[in-house]
């Protein structure tokens, strides 16, 4: 059955990417603002909250429309969260609104206190999501990145994911990998981003 695509371009849009630092979830916040900018937009694209080094919970948020305020993105306001790691899709999942959609890596990373003994990581993240009735996507975002040449692109690939609910062309992405990517890694990406598109059923 085709997933529903409910988000249109020339309204106010509010994305949240979530997942730890290390993970280029800022690549993946400069390739989504590159786009949207390239439509026309308004675009914000919000700081880093959280600790943006290697193993630290890290969000943005993208706001675009015909003219926006401020970056930031309330409670129960988003209209897609992109999350790169189970346990931050559960954090960050009260800023969905309402037939928001979420887009989810089923990859997880473990968090200090875990690594540390201090904690166990909790079980069952997805089951929990999807018995609140959220529109939920999920990916296997290592295993394409991997084969495009990287563990690294699992940013891109949850980038071609996402691109899926949005109502923009294939080739406004890839324009939007060759100028954010440095030259000899445009390949590897464009072949990451193709892999997350096609893992989202039309």
């Amino acid at each position: 059955m085709p997933i529903e695509r409910n988000i249109k371009m020339n309204t106010e849009l509010n994305i949240l990417i979530c997942g730890v630092g290390g993970q280029g979830t800022l690549l993946a916040s400069r390739l989504l603002g590159e786009v949207l900018k390239e439509q026309g937009l308004d675009v914000k694209v919000s700081e880093v909250h959280g600790m943006s080094q290697r193993g630290g919970s890290v969000v943005t948020y993208v706001r675009s429309g015909q003219k926006v305020y401020s970056p930031i993105i309330e409670k129960g306001g988003a209209d897609i969260i992109l999350a790169f790691e189970q346990l931050e899709a559960a954090r960050w999942l009260p800023y969905l609104k309402k037939g928001g959609r979420l887009v989810m890596n089923t990859g997880s990373i473990e968090p200090m206190p875990v690594i540390t003994g201090a904690m166990e990581y909790p079980e069952g993240i997805v089951d929990k999501i999807n018995k609140l009735g959220v529109n939920l996507t999920t990916i296997d975002a290592l295993s394409p990145a991997i084969d495009a040449g990287s563990a690294k692109a699992v940013n891109v690939v949850l980038i071609g994911a996402l691109s899926r609910f949005m109502q923009l062309g294939h080739e406004c992405w890839q324009a939007a990998i060759k100028r954010t990517v440095p030259e000899r890694f445009q390949a590897m990406n464009l072949t990451a981003f193709n892999s997350g598109a096609e893992s989202v059923p039309q």
